[in-house]
This record gives C-alpha cells, sequence and structure tokens, in this order.
C-alpha cells in the first residue's frame, strides 16, 4: 500500500464550515438521495442545527441484561472519533460536550446496563489498535463490521449504515456501481477507514482495464475533505451513508450518489471481551422498547433500523 497524503489542516470557508458544523466512519434504503434515508437526512439537518431533543434520560436500568456484565464492571472508558459532522460526533458551541448518534447510543446502552461512561475523543484511526491495549473498554465510531476486522476484533451491530458516494452537483458522475467508473478521479476519504481500504485494494481494477487509477486523498478532519471537493482538488467522495446524506441535505452544492455497500455497524471490542452478550442484551432491550427507534428518527437515519442486535456477524457481500 502506497504512503497516503494525509491534512489535518481546518479550512474555514463557508462551506466545509457548513458541513462541518453538521461524517462519521461505516433496513435496506433507497439509494436515492430522494428515498425515504434523503427525507430523514433532510428533516434532521433542515434547520442547520444539532438536534437537541433528549432520547437517553428517560432509560431506565434493565436487569436481565444487566446481570450480563462480568463481576465487578460499574465503569467502561469508550474512544470515540469526533468528526466534525453529523450525525457522527461533533462538539457542542462549548467545545467539551459530545453529541450524534454514537455518543446516543452509548449512553443509552450505559443507562440500560446500569454503568457510567467515561468519553475520551480520539482519531479514527486510532481506536481499534487502542482496543488491544486496554485504553479503551470499547469504541463507538460507526466501525463498520468487516471479516478482515473481525479477526481482532469483536463487535455488538446496532445499526446498518455501508459504503456510498456524493460529489458536486455539476458533476458528470450519476450512480456509482462499480470502481471503474472512479478511474482517472481523485477520490476523498476519511483516513483508516474501511473506503480507504476499499479503494486502495481495489485500484487494480483500473490499470487491469487499461485505465489510469483513480487517486486516493485522505483525511483526518472533515472540514478539509470536503474543501478538497468543493475547491476541485477531488472529484467524488467516498464516506458513510448516512453521513452525505445528512451533508448533502444541508448543503447545497452536493449531490449523493448512491448506495455502495451496505455494512453492519457496531460498537467495537478487544477480541475474547466479556461485554459483549452485555451489550447486545442492551441493545436489543432498547429496540424492543422503543428508544433505539427515537435515537434514529432524532438524526434522520430510520434506514439504518436493525431488527436485532448481533455478536460480530459475517460481513454483508451486497
Amino acid at each position: 500500500m502506497r504512503t497516503l497524503t494525509r491534512t489535518s489542516t481546518r479550512l474555514f470557508t463557508p462551506f466545509a464550515l457548513a458541513v462541518s458544523a453538521a461524517l462519521s466512519l461505516t433496513a435496506c434504503g433507497s439509494g436515492d438521495a430522494s428515498g425515504s434515508g434523503g427525507a430523514d437526512a433532510r428533516a434532521a439537518a433542515d434547520t442547520g442545527k444539532i438536534p437537541a431533543t433528549d432520547v437517553v434520560s428517560a432509560v431506565k436500568v434493565y436487569e436481565p441484561a444487566a446481570r450480563l456484565l462480568p463481576a465487578g464492571v460499574h465503569d467502561l472508558t469508550v474512544g470515540v472519533a469526533v468528526s466534525g459532522q453529523l450525525p457522527g460526533t461533533s462538539y457542542l458551541d462549548d467545545g467539551k460536550t459530545l453529541v450524534g448518534q454514537d455518543i446516543d447510543f452509548s449512553n443509552a446502552v450505559a443507562k440500560t446496563l446500569g454503568i457510567k461512561l467515561k468519553l475520551e475523543p480520539a482519531s479514527f484511526e486510532a481506536i481499534l489498535p487502542a482496543l488491544g491495549s486496554g485504553k479503551y473498554d470499547f469504541g463507538a465510531s460507526n466501525f463498520g463490521v468487516t471479516d478482515e476486522r473481525r479477526k481482532t476484533i469483536d463487535f455488538v451491530t446496532y445499526i446498518n449504515d455501508g459504503q456510498g458516494f456524493a460529489a458536486r452537483k455539476d458533476s458528470g458522475l450519476t450512480k456509482i456501481t462499480e470502481l471503474k467508473q472512479l478511474c482517472g478521479l481523485n477520490v476523498a476519504t476519511g483516513a483508516g477507514t474501511t473506503f480507504e481500504a476499499t479503494l486502495e485494494e481495489n485500484k487494480h481494477v483500473c490499470t487491469d482495464a487499461g485505465k489510469k487509477a483513480y487517486g486516493v486523498q485522505t483525511y483526518s478532519e472533515s472540514g478539509a475533505l470536503w474543501s478538497s471537493l468543493q475547491q476541485g482538488r477531488s472529484d467524488v467522495v467516498m464516506s458513510t451513508i448516512n453521513g452525505l446524506r445528512y451533508a448533502v441535505a444541508q448543503q447545497p452544492g452536493l449531490k449523493f450518489l448512491n448506495e455502495y455497500h451496505r455494512l453492519d455497524v457496531g460498537f467495537a471490542f478487544k477480541k475474547g471481551t466479556k461485554l459483549t452478550a452485555a451489550f447486545r442484551a442492551a441493545v436489543n432491550h432498547l429496540i424492543a422498547d422503543g428508544t433505539y427507534e427515537t435515537i434514529l428518527k432524532k438524526w434522520g437515519t430510520t434506514d439504518s433500523a436493525i431488527s436485532t442486535s448481533r455478536i460480530s456477524p459475517p460481513e454483508l457481500k451486497n
């Protein structure tokens, strides 16, 4: 794998600010932004403000799930990546309060289990390796469940998201169904993500077809990523379906191209952890009592609903 260009420069253009204040990193939804998923995202992003509905404080301890915790577990440390774009994790104006879909799910599970959480912001690419060292008890940053990751990570699923594409409205791109359509273009994506891995692993599809390979530009900060698209340094963005829809709903001048590959998304744990049974029971209880749907509605992601939580299921092959 070649060395990738990364940047964390914060570009304070109006476009970057508008979008950044609103991509965290990967239900069967429509691949069209005008479908139900797009409508949900538009409703959630319509005001340009961070949704403030309290969907967690009413959650009560569910003893059958709490009893599944290992003895002596009363608090856990969770690593979260602050993407700066909703529905992923972002800061409120106070610069210290974390909000986002993953935060709501983490807090709801913690209340269901009767434990306290310590939220620790980290770069996305640093969280999974840190699970093995014990720095974090689990990670909650829209981690897609892949067969490669399952070799070293245990997952408890809570939504279904995946990989998609977006571009400027003046782009000739419409619907990307195979990566050969990207040949000769520059593709912007998040550092350390499944999107970066997918793009790097499949570059050969262009050279195999006698075409110029697409370029992969990775960014650790979402404002810089979207500025690269606005300013023409990249031609297309590959990221989460939910994040892209939210960005397109909030920011004029963008278009959601399509869903490319669906993935289950889960809380991530060190391989062999004894926490997964309790977390799965907690998520399934939240689904049953309606809290789960309330969280999804808050963030405009109802197309990502799952009917039941699973522990480290095989990667979806769609």
